[in-house]
């Protein structure tokens, strides 16, 4: 039997249930076979981003693939080694291919057993966004002293920006000329998408690494800040329409509240406070209402 523990009003719960069966061992096959697929499909995405044949051309697309792989793959690393740390069992990242766009929806990994406590829950949830950004900033900054500077329009469609991509741009590039925007290098491409992947898993929603974050944070009363959250998801759908679809995903798969770990009740150090402030911080910094912008 396992214990659960939690807290209701002034007294401490404690429920015994049926302990899961061990895991199976991971298949490492289909995690290679999926990883080299998506090098192909974002080599192919960064060459049409470079303006060639990708049939032809393929190589030119790896600036573009390399970045945005170490990217999203250190990311759910850091949730991976996180895990393993903290002795709870993870699968390594499976990547997912995707023939057009960017070459890929990202990666993912499936932690096999449960999480322990809300201090685990706040390790496991921070480190993926906070390990890819350090990868993700480097990745913008080198980006943006190759990127061109273009007349505004010239290309179809635009890239909001956050907080954090501004900082950095007005550092790198300065002010622009009127009329004058930045056309992204692939690489600062590939930033710009580290920044709002990792906007879109800070939200303090469910089973996201923020909701991960939330929960570890105020434990139970996550359930209030996810659902704000996800009220307001529909006030962002009118400055882009992704957001509905995106709140829909979250009902349908993802889920507003968290579920509890199996220690619900002994409390956080200010170690992992601090931790989940500055992850609050980063998704303040790294989100953009308007992603997306077509042209009018």
């Amino acid at each position: 039997m396992m214990p659960l523990f939690r807290r209701r009003k002034e007294h401490v719960l404690i429920q015994f249930v049926p302990r899961l069966q061990k895991p199976p061992k991971s298949n490492y096959t289909v995690n290679i076979i999926l990883f080299i697929l998506t090098i192909f499909t974002t080599m192919f995405a960064g060459a049409l981003q470079k303006g060639v044949n990708p049939l032809l051309k393929i190589y030119m697309g790896i600036p573009f693939s390399f970045t945005i792989i170490l990217i999203l793959g250190s990311h759910e690393l850091g949730h991976y080694f996180a895990s393993k740390r903290l002795g709870i069992e993870a699968t390594l990242p499976y990547f997912i291919p995707f023939p057009h766009l960017i070459g890929t929806f990202g990666a993912v990994i499936k932690v096999k057993s449960p999480i322990t406590d809300r201090k685990a829950l706040l390790e496991i949830g921070a480190a993926g966004p906070l390990v890819g950004l350090f990868f993700a900033i480097p990745a913008v900054v080198i980006g943006l002293k190759m990127s061109t500077i273009v007349p505004v329009g010239s290309g179809g469609l635009q890239l909001g920006n956050s907080i954090l991509f501004n900082i950095i741009s007005k550092l790198v590039i300065g002010n622009l000329p009127q009329g004058k925007d930045v056309m992204l290098h692939p690489v600062a491409f590939a930033g710009w998408i580290g920044f709002f992947v990792t906007a879109l898993n800070l939200l303090p929603i469910g089973q996201l690494d923020g909701g991960h974050i939330m929960y570890g944070l105020v434990g139970r009363y996550q359930k209030w800040f996810g659902w704000v959250t996800f009220s307001s998801l529909f006030i962002f759908g009118f400055f882009w329409q992704g957001w509905f679809l995106w709140a829909v995903l979250i009902l349908v798969l993802i889920k507003v509240q968290h579920p509890a770990p199996l220690d619900d009740i002994s409390p956080i150090s200010i170690k992992h406070k601090i931790i989940g402030i500055i992850s609050i911080i980063f998704f303040i910094l790294t989100f953009m209402p308007s992603p997306f912008i077509m042209p009018r």
